[in-house]
């Protein structure tokens, strides 16, 4: 929405704060409507997408830490990707509240660790907020998980969803199998699910 925001016209910026308004949202802020139990597919990007999640060895930090922080606030972790500016999460969560609190302090923890090991202390912001899509049925469940498996394939990171390695697609084929992940995709197709959010 900020960089959307940027592109619109006068007229059309007023639209947007007065929906906000109304809706009871938060003027500067991603709302976050949703906060009972079930499935969110949280999503989170380093700021103006800058990849600052850059080497291998960040991702995988990121990737231990995002799974530590998750499982201490009791959120059921269901699938994720991290990627070079952004990541994805699959969560079953018994309040949204706890997400929010677990996020804060990962981002603020890794913020401090890349702008110290980058040189960048006090110059950069790292994160934007992050986003949350409720879901709302199996098949919405299903498409996410479609959605966060391919989403590596999506920014041209590679050509196979099975060579990116900072995803639980991995962890799936070992659970199930390439037939089951096979239809699954088939009949779930992600489409446009988070279309706009990740430019």
């Amino acid at each position: 929405m900020p960089y959307e925001y940027r592109r619109m016209t006068p007229e059309q910026r007023r639209a947007v704060v007065d929906e906000r308004r109304l809706r009871g949202y938060p003027m500067h802020s991603p709302p976050h409507p949703f906060t009972d139990a079930g499935s969110y597919l949280i999503s989170a990007a380093n700021h103006e997408h800058v990849a600052v999640m850059h080497s291998p060895e960040r991702r995988s930090d990121f990737q231990a830490q995002l799974m530590v922080e998750l499982q201490a606030s009791g959120a059921e972790v269901q699938a994720w990707v991290i990627l070079p500016n952004h990541y994805h999460v699959l969560l079953n969560i018994s309040r949204l509240e706890r997400i929010s609190a677990a996020l804060q302090h990962l981002h603020g923890k890794t913020s401090r660790e890349w702008n110290l090991a980058d040189g960048l202390t006090g110059e950069r912001r790292v994160w934007f907020k992050y986003v949350d899509h409720a879901i709302r049925s199996d098949r919405h469940w299903y498409c996410a998980l479609n959605y966060v498996h391919f989403n590596p394939v999506k920014h041209g990171l590679v050509a196979d969803p099975y060579a990116w390695p900072w995803s639980s697609l991995s962890k799936y084929l070992e659970d199930y199998d390439r037939e089951w992940l096979r239809q699954t995709w088939q009949s779930y197709p992600p489409r446009d699910f988070g279309a706009g959010w990740d430019d």
